[in-house]
């Protein structure tokens, strides 16, 4: 085998630190690579040097590749990390745009983006009818880019990065988002790529991985330490726990005591229709689990909730014992919840450092631009704290590690104590350690009385408190579990 790539004493820092420090490494065609370990360590950067998104490294970078190969000789990356643009290049969207439809023909369909790609890179366009396929993703062309889930966006870029089918594909995190059948058909298709000679490298946190992987590493003090099997992988320096914060150990003030409450709800755009028939009770206290396949309509289903969706004025549904459209406001509905999502990440002000974003949660704004109160400075200094946060306090959220930036808006998302905590895939982007301490935080939270409902695709990290589960499949409640609470 040609030696596909070869990193020579990679070294590279940002703001005063450094991230890598004379990484060397070699990698072949056809091999199969995972990289794991802490979050932080430098592994989305090797991606984005190797794939030339990053400049100002020092060391050397060897590309080789393979005349003979049918596979282009390209490095493609799919970052964990993806945003799109409107029809003009612009990224500055609103959060509530994706449900808004005189707002959101603003970017490409998904059949648009295939044609623009096909176009580009000269593929054969019957070719990514069968990835479609195999994700789910045929019955999603007419969609716009905006409103797809974080999940719809990944299997979409994976798509296309399989339709291209480069000598080296880059995948960071490349479970982020997708449900177990959509995890086991990418597995089975990198499996056949790597078969025909790509190099393959997985920037991977999950314990899952496909079946052709053969090598693994992490990045260890700036360099790539090859280990012999995924178990070697270090899980992360387990968080001390520490007691909540007092304030959040009182239970949060309850309006109702039932807080959703949805009737035969139905959401469609024109004839496509996400939700269907949807009867679903909340009460105060109850912990759900909201599951199902990307695309059946979780997301959809939480922005009613939310008050970010304008069709939930068409429907019955009550919050906090009101009916939507009584005379309520968004701001209203907001007050009294705490939520985070995939999507509220891509949308929030990346150029608010931590103690910003951690007190916007006090708003519900996505930066802060208002004073803080005596009371509530001393609540920001007490989360900042639990959540390990005030040595960051005033750095940019974009400087830190996908991780780190998840674990500043889950301060925020808590930090008003709120009566209904939505935390939709909060976990994305956390290595093991961070994942587990944020499932006991959310434990330790509901035993004060919170009402949670929780999205996950990972049933092994899902915190221990959940009682009830609502799964949905293609727009209708598949099954709809409820059980006494656990004690």
């Amino acid at each position: 085998m040609k030696t596909t790539l070869n990193c020579i004493n990679l070294s590279f820092g940002y703001h005063g630190q450094s991230v890598l420090d004379g990484l060397s490494w070699k990698a072949n065609a056809g091999e199969a690579w995972m990289i794991g370990g802490p979050s932080g360590t430098g592994k989305t950067t090797l991606s984005r040097i190797v794939a030339g998104e990053l400049q100002g490294w020092d060391g050397g970078l060897e590309i080789c590749f393979d005349p003979d190969s049918e596979l282009p000789a390209q490095v493609h990356y799919v970052s964990n990390w993806f945003q799109f643009t409107n029809l003009e290049g612009d990224r500055n969207f609103y959060y509530q745009q994706r449900y808004n439809k005189f707002a959101k023909n603003d970017t490409l369909t998904v059949f648009a983006e295939l044609e623009r790609l096909s176009a580009e890179e000269h593929l054969d366009f019957e070719a990514v009818e069968p990835l479609l396929k195999l994700f789910g993703f045929d019955n999603f062309r007419k969609q716009q880019l905006i409103e797809l889930s974080s999940g719809e966006h990944k299997r979409l870029q994976l798509v296309k990065a399989l339709w291209q089918k480069p000598q080296i594909l880059i995948v960071d995190q490349p479970y982020t988002g997708l449900d177990a059948q959509s995890r086991k058909n990418l597995n089975t298709v990198l499996g056949d790529l790597v078969a025909e000679g790509m190099l393959l490298v997985l920037i991977n946190s999950d314990s899952e991985y496909p079946s052709c992987v053969r090598y693994f590493a992490e990045i260890d003090n700036g360099k790539l330490k090859q280990l012999s099997s995924a178990t070697e992988i270090s899980k992360g320096k387990k968080r001390d726990r520490k007691p909540l914060p007092y304030f959040l150990q009182q239970p949060p003030v309850v309006d109702h005591e039932t807080v959703i409450r949805m009737q035969d709800v139905c959401v469609s755009y024109g004839e496509k229709k996400v939700l269907e028939h949807i009867d679903w009770e909340v009460k105060a206290g109850e912990k759900w689990l909201l599951q199902g396949h990307n695309g059946s309509g979780k997301s959809t289903l939480l922005s009613l909730v939310n008050g970010d969706h304008p069709q939930a004025y068409a429907n019955e549904i009550f919050l906090f014992g009101n009916r939507r459209g009584s005379g309520e406001s968004i701001w209203d509905i907001k007050e009294r919840i705490g939520i985070i999502s995939p999507e509220l990440h891509w949308y929030y002000d990346l150029e608010a450092n931590v103690g910003q974003t951690v007190a916007s949660g006090f708003f519900d704004s996505m930066s802060l631009y208002q004073k803080l109160s005596f009371d509530q400075q001393q609540k920001l200094e007490q989360v900042l704290y639990f959540f390990d946060l005030k040595e960051d306090r005033n750095r940019k959220l974009k400087t830190l590690s996908l991780g780190k930036q998840r674990l500043a808006l889950l301060a925020r998302t808590v930090i008003k104590n709120p009566q209904l905590l939505i935390l939709d895939e909060p976990c994305q982007g956390m290595d093991t350690a961070q994942t587990e301490y944020f499932n006991e935080v959310v434990n330790d939270l509901c035993k004060s009385g919170q009402t949670l409902v929780y999205v996950g695709h990972f049933e092994s990290q899902l915190p221990s408190c959940i009682s009830n589960r609502l799964v949905l499949e293609k727009g209708k409640v598949k099954h709809l579990i409820h059980e006494e609470q656990k004690q």
